[in-house]
């Protein structure tokens, strides 16, 4: 492709990037970055990567555009960019879906090494990338780009702009009224709106289907070796966490379940969860043999099992979502005897809470002999009791 075919793509990318008037919350910690190493934008596909690129374009007038996958085939990038940066002056070049090209890696290590640009890239193959990024060691950082937080939902779908509240500050209740008045949300936010993509598609759990076997036909093969039939194996595992309670599913339910060894499910569980498909929740204490609990990426459970009949697992899954988001570290408590415990165990510096997660009858009979500093139950209601505080709340963590 000639480089003035390039520079007209490059246009065109721009003038999409002015149609979207709102910007992911993550675009200004992309124009904050500085320093010599490049910045990966990694996240499932539909977050908004390239969308983020286009804006970060319009706003940079020493930055271009370039999307991987308009290369023709047997183009060289490095001449291409090397070209653009010493003929046109472009320092900083935007690099979308570089997994299409031949060898990405490759290709960003001699761009560090001889040249002085710098490279924002972006890649739909998360799992390739973090394994791209580790390669690369001080060469790269890389930014995870998740599904909408409620307060950003709340930004792109209602215009309401509000502060993000900390766990302290949510525990304490320390929010406002109009924290609370957007709770009304909360259920078209639950039901699909987590997902950017639901902006444009009418019938985002299809949309969310078809890039879910994208990524087990395409993006997993890419970092795995597997043979055909494993393919399968891995639809099979999806399918039966996606149609099963959250209680119970771990590695030995799942080898027993699908027909597959436990080092199998782990592989494959972990491969999901690294394309931001489920969580893995670790279990408290220093026993490591004890496996961890799976739950799902919201609202990926709804692919299955209609809203009510799959409501209790959507509330674990936006709770695990909405604390990984935020950087907070939990982990799920079981009795050694089959007890009742509470649903989480969350650790700071200066205290542990236990959390339990549930409907608007949710009580603290979970609790009863627990010896925690303190305990919280959340649950699905537009305003707080007593003792007990409205889930969206954790929507504000980021």
């Amino acid at each position: 492709m000639g480089i003035h075919r390039l520079l007209e793509l490059h246009d065109l990318a721009k003038e999409d990037g002015r149609k979207y008037t709102r910007k992911r919350f993550q675009y200004q910690q992309l124009v904050a970055e500085k320093g010599r190493h490049f910045v990966g934008i990694v996240g499932a596909r539909g977050t908004g990567k390239t969308v983020l690129l286009r804006q970060f374009a319009v706003e940079q007038s020493d930055a271009f555009y370039l999307s991987a996958d308009t290369l023709d085939q047997g183009d060289d990038a490095w001449s291409h960019i090397r070209k653009l940066n010493e003929q046109f002056g472009f320092r900083t070049f935007l690099l979308d879906e570089v997994h299409f090209l031949p060898d990405p890696s490759a290709l960003l290590k001699r761009l560090y090494d001889f040249m002085d640009i710098r490279i924002l890239f972006s890649s739909s193959v998360a799992l390739a990338m973090r394994a791209s990024a580790h390669d690369l060691s001080r060469r790269v950082r890389l930014i995870t780009l998740h599904g909408f937080s409620f307060r950003e939902y709340l930004f792109f779908t209602q215009g309401i702009s509000l502060p993000s509240l900390d766990f302290g500050q949510i525990t304490a209740r320390n929010w406002s009224p109009e924290h609370l008045r957007a709770g009304q949300f909360f259920n078209g936010y639950l039901q699909g709106g987590l997902l950017p993509f639901s902006l444009q598609e009418p019938e985002p759990l299809g949309f969310l289907e078809s890039i879910i076997e994208k990524v087990i036909i395409k993006d997993i093969p890419s970092v795995i070796r597997l043979v055909v039939d494993e393919l399968e194996s891995i639809r099979r595992l999806f399918r039966f966490v996606g149609r099963s309670g959250v209680d119970g599913i771990n590695y030995s339910s799942l080898s027993r379940n699908i027909g597959i060894t436990k080092y199998k499910a782990e592989q494959y569980v972990d491969c999901l969860e690294r394309a931001f498909i489920l969580h893995r929740v670790f279990p408290a204490g220093t026993n490591v043999l004890r496996e961890p609990k799976i739950l799902m990426t919201p609202p990926t459970r709804l692919i299955f099992r209609d809203v009510d009949d799959a409501v209790g697992g959507l509330r674990e899954d936006f709770f695990v979502e909405a604390l990984k988001q935020a950087g907070i570290r939990l982990q799920y408590l079981k009795s050694t005897r089959g007890a009742k415990t509470p649903d989480y165990l969350i650790e700071d510096a200066s205290s542990t809470l236990a959390v339990e997660i549930g409907g608007p009858g949710k009580g603290r009979e979970q609790f009863k002999g627990v010896q925690i500093d303190r305990k919280i139950v959340f649950v699905h209601s537009p305003a707080p009791e007593k003792d007990r505080l409205p889930l969206f709340l954790l929507g504000y963590l980021s």
